[in-house]
């Protein structure tokens, strides 16, 4: 293969190993095998002294001058080269020599490499000295390469700006609008009107009035203890609570609070000089006070209502009871307002929403205010004569189990609860339990009858005691052994012997069903709280002087209103009423709901009812009767009186508790009263007997029942 250059005086090419050595240069061959044949030095300057030594550093050929066949030089430059490479003379003339017979067959060096050679591989070009050139000045920047660069940073910050915006107004917007709503948000709370009581004919026995409450935001108070000492006077409330309700406090929801109470009920003239201090974060606002004009009227019936800052909540009897029907539902009112004591107002057109409070519902009771009035105020003065430490009396509506009037002893000013023991304010009729006595022994006669153990004319042979278990029961009035006592005298005299005769006649499995049909042994569910049940001896309980005690009225637990029910089904023909002190609920919206028509069950027959009443009357009429203190002029009253003991934490307590239990007109009953007071001594005819009379004749005139038109019968006592 041959390679011709078409450039006169041009010298021969040189073959390449692939190794980057000539073929003449390969080891064997000749030459310096240690002497890379790739070894160029830039020639000296012109007109130098030729073959000298070598520059210092070799000038290396750019990338695009090794690409390109090495340039065509002189055979003189060839072999000055040559021998400017440092090599021995006669190789150097050696190689001239050859290069001079290649260039004169006309071949390039080339074909004088060896025949062994690939001719597959290609021949590199010689590596010669690349001309000197100057140095290429750096490269500048392009501004338009900066220029995009900078648009591209530019848009890419818009974008992530304007994504985030997005963000912030169409996901987290509400959430921090709300909050920052939330920090300029203040709550109110709107009390409801508590619901009044009146009597059944309209008159108001508790209610409320328009009064102030004050309230603190704490967040705004400046100085708690100095404004404390400024409310202390006019509160009456030690600066230290006051002061300490100023003090910020966080929310179950984390939030700071913005509204604590400090009074309520607070007259209006009270709450005027508090906002005329303008008090920072101090506010005034609308409240109710509730007022029992009678004070103490009936106050252990109607009860009270809180004066702390909870508000206006029944505590104790029917305020208590019915506190949900008549407190209503409070209102809130939230509303935007600025920040700073002087931006403390709402906003004209800022938010602001208000739930209106409900106002509670009131209660017509079936109370009579003037009969309550006067069953109270003889109560009082009886028992405060007979040194009484507890007394109560019931004013019952036969036919329809209202009651009438319900009064306790002593009592107290439903203004001022505190101010007496807790003991004072409960409800005597329905609370204090005792046994009745005697007054139990016209249920034994209503049982024994409607069993048809004894029947009316009847007599009962007695003496003067009989004994059960290992005790020996004797009567107040006694009677010779075999002394034949009519039915009329063993209620008028109260005997305990003829009593448990009967009483053996009708056995217990019958005369505790009784108990329990005239209402004993259960709360009679007149709406008051801690209504007490009494209680009873069942016949599998009984022992040995149970058959004695159990039919007079001991071993036995009643309240006064119990026993104003039993006789109540005495007085009603034989049917049993449940009582009821609540008539309606009248709604805020003037709609009336009236009560649940009362539980009833016949007890007795009306005949056996009617002849039971008319034994009765021999109580309050018959010569020698233990109730003639009861009697009425005008008028037939039917009763029994009672001496039992008052139960304390299930023990009798000191003293006896005298009672009477009555009924008129007795020919056609319309009121049953019962009278129960516990006095040091005395019994039932003594200390509740008068009490009884001058109640029940007040009632008959004030509903002006008409005079008795017949005359009372008359009884044989011994037949």
């Amino acid at each position: 293969m041959t390679n011709r250059r078409s450039d006169s005086g041009i010298g021969e090419a040189r073959g390449y190993h692939p190794r980057g050595r000539t073929v003449r240069e390969r080891p064997g061959r000749g030459g310096d095998p240690f002497r890379s044949a790739l070894q160029i030095f830039d020639p000296r300057p012109a007109g130098g002294t030729g073959g000298g030594r070598p520059p210092k550093q070799p000038v290396r050929p750019s990338p695009r001058q090794s690409a390109r066949p090495a340039a065509r030089q002189p055979a003189g430059t060839a072999r000055q080269s040559a021998g400017t490479a440092g090599q021995p003379a006669g190789a150097a003339r050696k190689a001239a020599g050859t290069a001079r017979k290649a260039a004169g067959a006309g071949r390039p060096a080339a074909a004088a490499a060896p025949r062994h050679r690939p001719a597959a591989r290609p021949h590199r070009p010689p590596r010669t000295a690349a001309p000197s050139r100057p140095a290429r000045p750096p490269r500048l920047a392009s501004p338009r390469r900066r220029l995009r660069l900078a648009t591209v940073l530019a848009l890419s910050l818009f974008a992530v700006l304007a994504l985030r915006l997005v963000e912030l107004q169409l996901t987290e917007g509400p959430a921090y609008a709300a909050t920052g709503l939330q920090d300029r948000l203040q709550t109110v709370t709107l009390p409801a009107a508590r619901g009044a009581i009146f009597d059944r004919n309209g008159a108001v026995l508790a209610h409320s009035v328009e009064a102030r409450f004050v309230y603190a935001d704490p967040e705004l108070v400046v100085e708690p203890t100095e404004v404390a000492s400024a409310l202390q006077p006019l509160l009456g409330i030690p600066a230290s609570e006051l002061a300490k309700q100023m003090q910020p406090a966080a929310r179950e929801d984390g939030s700071q609070s913005r509204f604590e109470w400090l009074a309520r009920g607070v007259d209006i003239a009270t709450g005027d000089a508090i906002e005329a201090l303008n008090l920072p974060g101090i506010g005034v606002d609308r409240d109710e006070r509730r007022i029992v004009p009678g004070n103490d009227l009936a106050a252990n019936l109607i009860g009270f209502t809180g004066t702390d800052l909870a508000g206006l909540e029944g505590l104790e009897g029917l305020e208590a009871a019915y506190d949900d029907t008549l407190r209503g539902v409070d209102g809130e009112r939230t509303y935007e307002s600025g920040q700073g004591a002087s931006l403390d107002r709402p906003i004209p057109g800022g938010y602001q929403v208000e739930q209106p409070p409900q106002p509670g519902s009131d209660l017509r009771l079936a109370v009579d205010m003037d009969l309550q009035y006067e069953v109270q105020r003889v109560l009082a003065e009886r028992l405060r004569a007979a040194n009484a430490t507890f007394g109560a009396a019931v004013v019952l509506d036969a036919r329809t189990g209202d009651v009438l009037a319900q009064a306790s002893y002593p009592t107290y000013n439903a203004a001022d609860p505190q101010s007496v023991p807790e003991q004072v304010r409960v409800d005597a009729s329905t609370a204090t339990v005792f046994d009745p006595g005697s007054a139990h022994k016209p249920l034994v006669f209503g049982a024994a009858l409607e069993e048809g153990v004894i029947r009316p004319g009847q007599s009962i042979t007695v003496g003067p005691s009989i004994r059960k278990g290992d005790v020996t029961f004797t009567d107040t009035t006694p009677q010779a052994e075999g002394t034949e006592l009519s039915l009329p005298a063993v209620l008028a005299f109260s005997s305990n012997v003829g009593t448990i005769k009967i009483a053996d006649l009708l056995g217990s499995e019958k005369l505790y069903a009784y108990q329990r049909a005239f209402g004993l042994g259960e709360a009679t569910g007149v709406g008051m709280p801690g209504e007490a049940t009494g209680g009873l001896l069942a016949p599998e309980d009984w022992y040995g002087s149970s058959a004695g005690s159990v039919p007079i009225g001991h071993s036995v637990d009643v309240t006064t209103l119990q026993m104003a029910a039993a006789y109540g089904a005495i007085a009603n023909d034989g049917v049993w009423v449940q009582p009821q002190l609540v008539e309606a609920v009248l709604g805020p919206d003037g709609t009336e709901q009236p009560a649940a028509d009362p539980a009833t069950r016949r007890v007795l027959s009306p005949e056996n009812a009617a002849y039971l009443r008319e034994l009765m009357e021999a109580v309050v009429t018959a010569p020698g009767a233990t109730g003639l203190a009861a009697a009425l002029d005008d008028y037939r009253v039917a009763g029994k009186t009672g001496t039992g003991k008052l139960v304390v934490d299930g023990a009798y307590a000191p003293g006896e508790v005298a009672s009477f239990v009555g009924l008129a007109p007795a020919e056609d009953p319309r009121y049953v009263i019962a009278v129960a007071a516990h006095t040091p001594g005395g019994g039932g005819g003594e200390v509740t007997a008068p009490a009884f009379r001058e109640m029940m004749g007040f009632t008959l005139h004030h509903y002006q029942v008409p005079p008795a038109s017949t005359e009372p019968p008359t009884f044989e006592l011994y037949p």
